[in-house]
């Protein structure tokens, strides 16, 4: 469990590191940035990566909502739940720590644009209202889930499965970055507005209830539609 644990922790360090780290980073770098396009293709880089490196040990969740929608799928135990969630958090945070201290070693870094935090209203990057963020945050997590449970199931191909969730994520971002930053993931959401405070922190609930409860749906359409063999 241990070692489950460690994985679940690195693998979502990665994540945010690298996600979040080609939106403050990278995205806006004169002339040569790599705008939202490289930054979708950053989050879903993260994922497809990890998924061929830790997958086999902890099934590279990286994301609270992903594990409460396989608990919800029947794939995954009740009691490992929430030790899993206090690894992917933790990871989320050491990855936006890291960020903070190599973004800020740039003179013009300023904390105030925010480290690639979630946010709706006036927060948002295209100033998109609180119903909107909720309800695009609860369909890509639970399309997003749909994704995960169907490319894992043991009637589909595992090996292609990474590549698979990789690319869910990353078209989840080229749709949603303008709405709300895209979170998806409670865990990614938790490590930026933690360092920045103040609004960030304030709207950190919205990235928490609708993602989970996207994630907790989709699990239960998904065995409903088809279930995991007996054997």
């Amino acid at each position: 469990m241990l070692k489950k644990l460690v994985a679940e922790l690195i693998g979502t360090f990665w994540l945010v590191l690298g996600g979040c780290g080609s939106a403050v980073i990278s995205a806006a770098f004169p002339e040569v940035g790599i705008g939202l396009l490289g930054v979708s293709f950053a989050f879903g880089l993260t994922v497809v990566t990890m998924a061929y490196s830790i997958g086999h040990i902890s099934g590279c969740h990286l994301n609270p909502a992903v594990t409460l929608g396989l608990w919800s799928g029947g794939r995954f135990p009740a009691h490992e739940v929430i030790p899993y969630i206090g690894a992917q958090v933790l990871g989320g945070i050491l990855g936006a720590a890291v960020l903070y201290f190599i973004a800020s070693g740039q003179p013009a870094f300023d904390l105030a644009g925010g480290l690639a935090s979630n946010g709706y209203g006036d927060h948002s990057p295209g100033y998109y209202s609180l119903g909107t963020a909720f309800l695009t945050e609860f369909v890509m997590t639970f399309m997003f889930l749909i994704v995960i449970l169907g490319a894992t199931h043991k009637h589909a191909t595992p090996a292609n499965a990474g590549l698979a969730i990789g690319l869910a994520l990353t078209l989840i971002h080229l749709i949603s970055i303008p709405v709300t930053n895209t979170s998806v993931n409670p865990a990614r959401s938790t490590g930026p507005a933690i360092l920045v405070g103040d609004w960030a922190l304030s709207q950190l609930w919205l990235f928490w209830v609708a993602p989970l409860f996207g994630a907790l749906i989709a699990g239960w359409v998904y065995n409903w539609l088809s279930p995991n063999p007996k054997d």
